[in-house]
């Protein structure tokens, strides 16, 4: 039997996280709309997942302004949420996301050797 995937938030330099941010800013629909689409992905469908290059991924979303998900993975069982956006904000949005994902792999490598 297959592990569950464990879903979390990157946290950027201050404690927040870019994706729970640009999540509360969507109108209630939308955000159900977006819950679905990333829990279809934690089921293991990925036919509207496409890769944005430094090993991450974006889950692409056909309603409102091309929504899209940013997300990375650690192995097949942790899916660390990075941000979100429109397909307007999307060069912007990829570019956060890559940082973000810098940031958290390098505080992932410290945490693992302290231990």
């Amino acid at each position: 039997m297959d592990k569950q995937v464990e879903v979390i938030e990157a946290l950027d330099v201050y404690g927040n996280s870019p994706y729970q941010e640009w999540f509360d800013s969507l109108d209630a629909v939308t955000a159900a709309r977006v819950v679905v689409y990333v829990e279809r992905v934690i089921q293991g469908n990925h036919s509207n997942v496409a890769p944005i290059g430094a090993g991450l991924s974006e889950i692409k979303m056909d309603f409102g302004p091309g929504h899209r998900v940013y997300f990375g993975t650690r192995g097949k069982n942790l899916m660390i949420l990075l941000g979100g956006s429109g397909k307007n904000g999307q060069s912007k949005a990829i570019a956060s996301a890559k940082q973000l994902w810098k940031e958290y792999m390098a505080t992932a490598k410290v945490s693992r050797k302290s231990k």
